[in-house]
Protein backbone atom coordinates (compact mmCIF):
# COMPACT_ATOMS: atom_id res chain seq x y z
CA UNK A 1 0.00 0.00 0.00
CA UNK A 2 1.21 3.78 -0.70
CA UNK A 3 1.81 5.78 2.28
CA UNK A 4 -0.11 8.24 3.16
CA UNK A 5 0.18 11.91 2.01
CA UNK A 6 1.42 14.02 3.80
CA UNK A 7 0.69 17.50 3.51
CA UNK A 8 3.44 20.12 3.12
CA UNK A 9 0.95 22.79 1.98
CA UNK A 10 -2.51 23.42 2.59
CA UNK A 11 -5.01 21.54 0.64
CA UNK A 12 -7.08 23.55 -2.08
CA UNK A 13 -9.89 20.83 -1.00
CA UNK A 14 -9.95 22.58 2.28
CA UNK A 15 -10.75 25.84 1.34
CA UNK A 16 -13.90 24.32 -0.29
CA UNK A 17 -17.22 25.63 1.68
CA UNK A 18 -18.45 22.35 3.95
CA UNK A 19 -21.90 22.98 2.01
CA UNK A 20 -20.42 22.95 -1.84
CA UNK A 21 -18.37 19.68 -0.73
CA UNK A 22 -21.72 17.70 1.29
CA UNK A 23 -23.38 18.81 -2.65
CA UNK A 24 -20.66 17.31 -4.42
CA UNK A 25 -21.06 14.15 -2.64
CA UNK A 26 -24.77 14.08 -2.45
CA UNK A 27 -25.26 14.33 -6.24
CA UNK A 28 -22.19 12.33 -6.68
CA UNK A 29 -23.73 9.28 -4.57
CA UNK A 30 -26.66 9.15 -6.27
CA UNK A 31 -24.91 9.04 -9.65
CA UNK A 32 -23.04 5.62 -8.52
CA UNK A 33 -25.28 3.36 -9.72
CA UNK A 34 -24.98 4.79 -13.30
CA UNK A 35 -21.64 5.71 -13.86
CA UNK A 36 -20.50 2.06 -12.46
CA UNK A 37 -22.60 0.80 -14.98
CA UNK A 38 -21.39 3.05 -17.59
CA UNK A 39 -17.88 2.07 -16.31
CA UNK A 40 -18.74 -1.46 -16.12
CA UNK A 41 -20.36 -1.27 -20.30
CA UNK A 42 -17.02 0.68 -21.33
CA UNK A 43 -14.35 -1.98 -19.60
CA UNK A 44 -17.00 -5.18 -21.60
CA UNK A 45 -16.68 -3.28 -24.61
CA UNK A 46 -12.50 -2.66 -24.20
CA UNK A 47 -11.82 -6.27 -23.21
CA UNK A 48 -14.88 -8.09 -24.19
CA UNK A 49 -12.21 -11.65 -22.92
CA UNK A 50 -12.64 -10.51 -19.21
CA UNK A 51 -14.57 -13.02 -17.98
CA UNK A 52 -18.12 -11.90 -16.23
CA UNK A 53 -18.61 -13.36 -12.59
CA UNK A 54 -21.41 -13.18 -11.06
CA UNK A 55 -22.39 -13.24 -7.17
CA UNK A 56 -24.98 -15.31 -5.28
CA UNK A 57 -27.75 -12.60 -6.00
CA UNK A 58 -26.37 -13.30 -10.06
CA UNK A 59 -25.02 -9.43 -10.26
CA UNK A 60 -21.76 -9.12 -11.83
CA UNK A 61 -19.21 -8.69 -9.21
CA UNK A 62 -17.03 -6.47 -11.21
CA UNK A 63 -20.09 -3.85 -11.14
CA UNK A 64 -20.78 -4.42 -7.52
CA UNK A 65 -16.83 -4.02 -6.60
CA UNK A 66 -16.61 -0.94 -9.02
CA UNK A 67 -20.12 0.11 -7.41
CA UNK A 68 -18.73 -0.24 -4.04
CA UNK A 69 -15.16 1.75 -4.87
CA UNK A 70 -16.92 4.75 -5.94
CA UNK A 71 -18.85 4.75 -2.79
CA UNK A 72 -15.80 4.32 -0.34
CA UNK A 73 -13.76 7.13 -2.51
CA UNK A 74 -17.06 9.36 -2.27
CA UNK A 75 -17.90 8.86 1.54
CA UNK A 76 -14.06 9.77 1.90
CA UNK A 77 -14.30 13.09 -0.21
CA UNK A 78 -17.29 14.13 1.71
CA UNK A 79 -15.74 13.22 5.36
CA UNK A 80 -12.10 13.18 6.10
CA UNK A 81 -10.49 14.30 2.96
CA UNK A 82 -7.63 15.53 2.35
CA UNK A 83 -6.68 13.62 5.86
CA UNK A 84 -5.22 9.62 5.43
CA UNK A 85 -6.65 8.03 2.73
CA UNK A 86 -9.73 6.37 1.79
CA UNK A 87 -10.75 2.74 2.81
CA UNK A 88 -10.31 0.18 0.28
CA UNK A 89 -13.36 -2.09 -0.17
CA UNK A 90 -12.10 -4.98 1.61
CA UNK A 91 -12.12 -8.73 -0.39
CA UNK A 92 -13.55 -7.41 -3.54
CA UNK A 93 -10.80 -6.64 -5.76
CA UNK A 94 -8.57 -8.83 -3.68
CA UNK A 95 -10.66 -11.60 -5.37
CA UNK A 96 -10.59 -9.91 -8.67
CA UNK A 97 -6.69 -10.52 -8.22
CA UNK A 98 -7.00 -13.79 -6.87
CA UNK A 99 -9.21 -14.60 -10.16
CA UNK A 100 -6.66 -13.84 -12.41
CA UNK A 101 -4.02 -15.85 -10.70
CA UNK A 102 -6.04 -18.67 -10.45
CA UNK A 103 -6.81 -18.73 -14.16
CA UNK A 104 -3.40 -18.10 -15.32
CA UNK A 105 -3.70 -14.88 -16.25
CA UNK A 106 -1.97 -11.42 -15.89
CA UNK A 107 -2.50 -8.33 -14.12
CA UNK A 108 -2.31 -6.35 -16.99
CA UNK A 109 -5.47 -6.05 -18.29
CA UNK A 110 -6.92 -5.51 -14.62
CA UNK A 111 -5.36 -2.60 -14.03
CA UNK A 112 -5.68 -1.34 -17.09
CA UNK A 113 -9.24 -1.35 -16.64
CA UNK A 114 -8.89 -0.14 -13.21
CA UNK A 115 -7.34 2.72 -14.55
CA UNK A 116 -10.33 3.54 -17.17
CA UNK A 117 -12.59 3.22 -14.03
CA UNK A 118 -10.77 6.01 -13.25
CA UNK A 119 -10.70 7.80 -15.82
CA UNK A 120 -14.35 7.51 -16.31
CA UNK A 121 -15.12 8.25 -13.07
CA UNK A 122 -13.16 11.97 -12.96
CA UNK A 123 -14.77 12.44 -16.20
CA UNK A 124 -18.42 12.82 -14.19
CA UNK A 125 -16.87 14.31 -10.77
CA UNK A 126 -15.35 17.05 -12.76
CA UNK A 127 -18.91 17.35 -14.63
CA UNK A 128 -20.65 17.51 -11.21
CA UNK A 129 -17.66 20.02 -9.47
CA UNK A 130 -18.32 22.65 -12.76
CA UNK A 131 -21.95 22.47 -12.28
CA UNK A 132 -21.37 23.55 -8.72
CA UNK A 133 -18.43 25.95 -8.76
CA UNK A 134 -16.22 24.13 -7.12
CA UNK A 135 -12.27 25.73 -7.85
CA UNK A 136 -10.29 23.98 -10.39
CA UNK A 137 -7.17 23.65 -8.35
CA UNK A 138 -9.32 21.16 -5.30
CA UNK A 139 -10.63 19.61 -8.90
CA UNK A 140 -7.42 19.21 -9.20
CA UNK A 141 -6.08 17.67 -6.00
CA UNK A 142 -9.14 15.40 -6.52
CA UNK A 143 -7.34 13.84 -9.50
CA UNK A 144 -4.47 12.67 -7.10
CA UNK A 145 -6.34 11.79 -4.41
CA UNK A 146 -8.11 9.63 -7.10
CA UNK A 147 -5.18 8.05 -8.67
CA UNK A 148 -3.44 7.21 -4.57
CA UNK A 149 -6.51 5.19 -4.36
CA UNK A 150 -6.29 3.11 -7.34
CA UNK A 151 -2.44 2.24 -5.89
CA UNK A 152 -4.67 0.85 -3.05
CA UNK A 153 -7.08 -1.01 -5.69
CA UNK A 154 -4.01 -2.83 -7.08
CA UNK A 155 -2.54 -3.62 -4.54
CA UNK A 156 -5.67 -5.50 -3.03
CA UNK A 157 -5.54 -7.00 -6.86
CA UNK A 158 -1.59 -7.99 -6.28
CA UNK A 159 -2.01 -9.15 -2.67
CA UNK A 160 -4.99 -11.63 -4.22
CA UNK A 161 -2.88 -12.79 -7.21
CA UNK A 162 -0.74 -13.24 -5.07
CA UNK A 163 -1.57 -15.83 -2.93
CA UNK A 164 -3.24 -17.58 -5.62
CA UNK A 165 -0.29 -17.54 -7.32
CA UNK A 166 1.01 -19.93 -4.27
CA UNK A 167 -1.70 -21.98 -3.56
CA UNK A 168 -1.62 -22.98 -7.60
CA UNK A 169 2.27 -23.63 -6.60
CA UNK A 170 1.61 -25.78 -3.57
CA UNK A 171 -1.06 -27.71 -5.53
CA UNK A 172 1.27 -27.84 -8.29
CA UNK A 173 4.41 -29.64 -6.15
CA UNK A 174 1.99 -31.72 -4.61
CA UNK A 175 0.53 -33.69 -7.40
CA UNK A 176 4.24 -33.12 -8.65
CA UNK A 177 5.17 -35.20 -5.42
CA UNK A 178 2.45 -37.67 -6.48
CA UNK A 179 3.46 -38.24 -9.92
CA UNK A 180 7.43 -38.97 -8.31
CA UNK A 181 5.60 -41.02 -5.87
CA UNK A 182 4.40 -43.26 -8.19
CA UNK A 183 7.74 -42.81 -10.90
CA UNK A 184 9.94 -43.94 -8.25
CA UNK A 185 8.22 -47.08 -6.64
CA UNK A 186 8.97 -50.53 -7.95
CA UNK A 187 6.63 -52.27 -10.07
CA UNK A 188 6.31 -55.59 -9.67
CA UNK A 189 2.68 -56.34 -10.69
CA UNK A 190 0.76 -54.88 -13.50
CA UNK A 191 1.80 -51.65 -16.19
CA UNK A 192 1.55 -48.34 -14.40
CA UNK A 193 1.16 -46.58 -17.81
CA UNK A 194 -2.01 -45.59 -17.64
CA UNK A 195 -1.71 -44.26 -13.97
CA UNK A 196 1.47 -42.55 -14.88
CA UNK A 197 -0.44 -40.92 -18.03
CA UNK A 198 -3.08 -39.26 -15.46
CA UNK A 199 -0.86 -38.05 -13.05
CA UNK A 200 1.55 -36.52 -15.52
CA UNK A 201 -1.74 -34.97 -17.46
CA UNK A 202 -2.72 -33.68 -14.33
CA UNK A 203 0.37 -31.15 -14.07
CA UNK A 204 1.06 -30.45 -17.59
CA UNK A 205 3.91 -33.29 -17.93
CA UNK A 206 4.53 -34.69 -20.75
CA UNK A 207 4.85 -38.46 -20.68
CA UNK A 208 8.71 -38.80 -21.83
CA UNK A 209 9.61 -42.63 -23.61
CA UNK A 210 12.63 -42.09 -21.26
CA UNK A 211 14.17 -41.06 -17.95
CA UNK A 212 17.05 -40.86 -15.57
CA UNK A 213 16.56 -39.81 -11.97
CA UNK A 214 19.24 -38.24 -10.04
CA UNK A 215 19.97 -38.10 -6.40
CA UNK A 216 21.61 -34.90 -5.18
CA UNK A 217 23.85 -33.76 -1.90
CA UNK A 218 23.03 -30.18 -0.47
CA UNK A 219 25.93 -27.79 -0.93
CA UNK A 220 24.59 -26.55 2.24
CA UNK A 221 21.71 -27.29 4.64
CA UNK A 222 19.69 -24.33 2.93
CA UNK A 223 20.36 -24.19 -0.08
CA UNK A 224 18.38 -23.23 -3.08
CA UNK A 225 16.62 -25.43 -5.19
CA UNK A 226 18.72 -25.72 -8.20
CA UNK A 227 16.96 -24.52 -11.49
CA UNK A 228 16.93 -27.25 -13.61
CA UNK A 229 14.19 -26.53 -15.74
CA UNK A 230 11.01 -27.03 -17.36
CA UNK A 231 10.13 -30.38 -18.00
CA UNK A 232 12.57 -31.66 -14.86
CA UNK A 233 10.86 -32.65 -11.66
CA UNK A 234 12.54 -32.02 -8.47
CA UNK A 235 11.51 -32.57 -4.69
CA UNK A 236 13.79 -30.93 -2.32
CA UNK A 237 11.82 -32.39 0.46
CA UNK A 238 14.30 -35.54 1.00
CA UNK A 239 16.91 -35.10 2.51
CA UNK A 240 19.31 -36.19 -0.61
CA UNK A 241 16.81 -34.45 -3.35
CA UNK A 242 15.76 -36.27 -5.96
CA UNK A 243 14.69 -35.23 -9.38
CA UNK A 244 13.10 -36.92 -12.73
CA UNK A 245 14.95 -35.48 -15.71
CA UNK A 246 12.75 -36.57 -19.04
CA UNK A 247 14.51 -37.87 -22.23
CA UNK A 248 17.75 -37.37 -21.04
CA UNK A 249 19.88 -37.52 -23.77
CA UNK A 250 18.27 -35.13 -25.51
CA UNK A 251 20.01 -32.23 -27.23
CA UNK A 252 21.09 -29.75 -25.18
CA UNK A 253 20.14 -31.38 -22.07
CA UNK A 254 23.08 -32.70 -20.20
CA UNK A 255 24.68 -28.91 -20.87
CA UNK A 256 21.86 -27.38 -19.12
CA UNK A 257 21.67 -29.64 -16.32
CA UNK A 258 25.37 -29.12 -15.76
CA UNK A 259 24.97 -25.41 -15.60
CA UNK A 260 21.62 -25.57 -13.36
CA UNK A 261 23.33 -28.02 -10.94
CA UNK A 262 26.86 -25.76 -10.30
CA UNK A 263 27.84 -26.30 -6.98
CA UNK A 264 25.94 -29.33 -6.17
CA UNK A 265 26.71 -33.14 -6.39
CA UNK A 266 25.02 -36.00 -6.45
CA UNK A 267 24.58 -38.76 -9.38
CA UNK A 268 22.43 -39.22 -12.34
CA UNK A 269 20.88 -42.93 -12.77
CA UNK A 270 21.07 -44.43 -16.61
CA UNK A 271 18.23 -43.65 -18.90
CA UNK A 272 15.39 -46.27 -18.86
CA UNK A 273 12.29 -46.32 -19.83
CA UNK A 274 9.60 -44.03 -17.95
CA UNK A 275 7.95 -47.60 -16.01
CA UNK A 276 11.66 -48.62 -15.10
CA UNK A 277 12.63 -44.91 -13.30
CA UNK A 278 12.90 -47.03 -9.84
CA UNK A 279 15.77 -48.41 -11.78
CA UNK A 280 17.55 -45.48 -12.33
CA UNK A 281 16.90 -44.50 -8.84
CA UNK A 282 18.75 -47.29 -7.04
CA UNK A 283 22.16 -46.84 -9.53
CA UNK A 284 22.14 -43.30 -8.71
CA UNK A 285 21.45 -44.02 -4.72
CA UNK A 286 24.08 -46.41 -5.12
CA UNK A 287 26.38 -43.80 -6.83
CA UNK A 288 26.07 -41.43 -4.21
CA UNK A 289 26.91 -43.90 -1.30
CA UNK A 290 30.18 -44.89 -3.17
CA UNK A 291 30.66 -41.00 -3.27
CA UNK A 292 29.75 -40.61 0.23
CA UNK A 293 32.98 -43.21 0.79
CA UNK A 294 35.29 -41.59 -1.46
CA UNK A 295 35.26 -44.75 -3.72
CA UNK A 296 34.06 -42.68 -6.49
CA UNK A 297 34.83 -38.84 -7.46
CA UNK A 298 33.09 -36.12 -4.97
CA UNK A 299 31.88 -32.51 -5.40
CA UNK A 300 30.35 -32.77 -9.29
CA UNK A 301 27.03 -34.37 -10.35
CA UNK A 302 28.41 -37.94 -12.08
CA UNK A 303 26.52 -39.75 -14.44
CA UNK A 304 26.31 -43.69 -13.51
CA UNK A 305 27.04 -44.55 -17.40
CA UNK A 306 30.48 -43.26 -16.84
CA UNK A 307 31.25 -45.24 -13.56
CA UNK A 308 29.74 -48.70 -14.72
CA UNK A 309 32.94 -50.84 -14.20
CA UNK A 310 32.76 -49.32 -10.24
CA UNK A 311 29.40 -49.54 -9.46
CA UNK A 312 28.98 -52.93 -10.86
CA UNK A 313 32.60 -54.13 -8.91
CA UNK A 314 31.52 -52.19 -6.10
CA UNK A 315 27.72 -52.53 -5.33
CA UNK A 316 27.70 -56.18 -4.16
CA UNK A 317 30.68 -55.79 -1.69
CA UNK A 318 29.89 -59.18 0.27
CA UNK A 319 30.09 -60.97 -2.43
CA UNK A 320 33.53 -59.65 -4.15
CA UNK A 321 35.36 -59.87 -0.80
CA UNK A 322 34.22 -63.16 -0.34
CA UNK A 323 35.39 -63.92 -3.78
CA UNK A 324 38.42 -61.84 -3.16
CA UNK A 325 39.30 -64.04 0.04
CA UNK A 326 39.34 -67.41 -1.93
CA UNK A 327 40.84 -65.80 -5.10
CA UNK A 328 43.88 -64.47 -3.71
CA UNK A 329 44.39 -66.65 -1.02
CA UNK A 330 47.80 -68.09 -2.55
CA UNK A 331 48.82 -64.60 -1.58
CA UNK A 332 48.55 -64.61 2.09
CA UNK A 333 51.75 -65.45 2.72
CA UNK A 334 53.65 -62.88 0.71
CA UNK A 335 53.26 -59.78 2.67
CA UNK A 336 51.67 -57.01 2.17
CA UNK A 337 53.96 -54.88 0.12
CA UNK A 338 55.40 -57.69 -2.32
CA UNK A 339 51.95 -59.39 -2.13
CA UNK A 340 50.57 -56.26 -3.76
CA UNK A 341 53.06 -56.15 -6.13
CA UNK A 342 52.54 -59.42 -7.46
CA UNK A 343 48.85 -58.66 -7.38
CA UNK A 344 49.54 -55.52 -9.38
CA UNK A 345 51.20 -57.69 -11.84
CA UNK A 346 48.63 -60.47 -12.27
CA UNK A 347 46.33 -58.12 -13.00
CA UNK A 348 48.49 -56.24 -15.67
CA UNK A 349 48.88 -59.33 -17.07
CA UNK A 350 45.56 -60.54 -17.01
CA UNK A 351 44.57 -57.03 -18.87
CA UNK A 352 46.99 -57.05 -21.31
CA UNK A 353 47.11 -60.81 -22.30
CA UNK A 354 50.96 -59.44 -23.19
CA UNK A 355 54.60 -60.95 -22.61
CA UNK A 356 56.94 -59.38 -20.18
CA UNK A 357 57.78 -56.19 -22.02
CA UNK A 358 53.56 -55.05 -22.66
CA UNK A 359 53.31 -56.17 -18.62
CA UNK A 360 56.51 -54.27 -17.82
CA UNK A 361 55.82 -51.00 -19.72
CA UNK A 362 52.29 -51.07 -17.82
CA UNK A 363 53.99 -50.82 -14.38
CA UNK A 364 56.59 -49.39 -15.36
CA UNK A 365 59.22 -51.63 -14.09
CA UNK A 366 61.90 -54.05 -15.81
CA UNK A 367 60.90 -56.57 -18.04
CA UNK A 368 63.28 -58.59 -16.08
CA UNK A 369 60.96 -57.87 -13.07
CA UNK A 370 58.19 -58.97 -14.22
CA UNK A 371 59.85 -62.20 -15.66
CA UNK A 372 60.43 -62.96 -12.07
CA UNK A 373 57.33 -61.84 -10.54
CA UNK A 374 55.43 -63.72 -13.49
CA UNK A 375 57.01 -66.76 -12.17
CA UNK A 376 56.26 -66.33 -8.80
CA UNK A 377 52.80 -66.13 -9.95
CA UNK A 378 52.60 -69.64 -11.54
CA UNK A 379 54.08 -71.24 -9.10
CA UNK A 380 51.51 -69.93 -6.13
CA UNK A 381 48.64 -70.48 -8.65
CA UNK A 382 49.55 -73.57 -10.62
CA UNK A 383 47.44 -74.77 -12.94
CA UNK A 384 44.54 -72.84 -12.24
CA UNK A 385 46.40 -69.79 -13.71
CA UNK A 386 45.20 -71.06 -17.33
CA UNK A 387 41.90 -71.74 -16.58
CA UNK A 388 39.67 -68.67 -18.02
CA UNK A 389 37.27 -69.02 -15.37
CA UNK A 390 39.91 -68.53 -12.71
CA UNK A 391 41.58 -65.55 -14.78
CA UNK A 392 38.07 -64.33 -15.26
CA UNK A 393 37.51 -64.46 -11.63
CA UNK A 394 40.96 -63.37 -10.73
CA UNK A 395 40.53 -59.79 -12.88
CA UNK A 396 37.05 -59.15 -11.70
CA UNK A 397 38.35 -58.94 -7.94
CA UNK A 398 41.85 -57.26 -8.71
CA UNK A 399 39.66 -54.78 -10.72
CA UNK A 400 37.36 -53.72 -7.72
CA UNK A 401 40.21 -53.59 -5.55
CA UNK A 402 42.17 -51.05 -7.44
CA UNK A 403 38.85 -49.37 -8.05
CA UNK A 404 38.98 -49.36 -3.69
CA UNK A 405 42.58 -47.82 -3.68
CA UNK A 406 44.16 -51.35 -2.60
CA UNK A 407 46.53 -51.58 -5.96
CA UNK A 408 47.75 -48.51 -7.87
CA UNK A 409 46.43 -47.72 -11.37
CA UNK A 410 48.47 -48.32 -14.63
CA UNK A 411 51.07 -46.22 -15.62
CA UNK A 412 49.67 -43.79 -19.02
Amino acid sequence: MTAPRTLTARSAWQDVPRHQVRRFAEIAMADVPALAEEIMSEIQREYPHLPVVLDDSGEPMALVGIRRAIEAFVQHVAHDYPAGRPTVPPGVFQDFGRGEGLNGRSLDSLQATYRMGVRLAWRRFAEIGQRIDIPAPAMYELVDAGYEYLDGLVDQSVRGYAEAAARQAGERLRLQRRLMELLLVEHHRGDPSDALAERAARIGWPLPAKVAVGVLLRPAREAMAPAVGQGVLLDMEYEQPRMVVPEPDAAGRPELLHRALTGWSGAIGPPVPVADAAKSLRWAEAAVKLMRRGLLPAGEVLYCTEHTEALVLLQPEELIEDLAARCLAPLAHCGSAHGRRLAETLLAWLETRGGAPEVAARLGVHPQTVRYRLRQIRELWGEAIDDPDRRFELELVLRAQRLRGALGAPSP
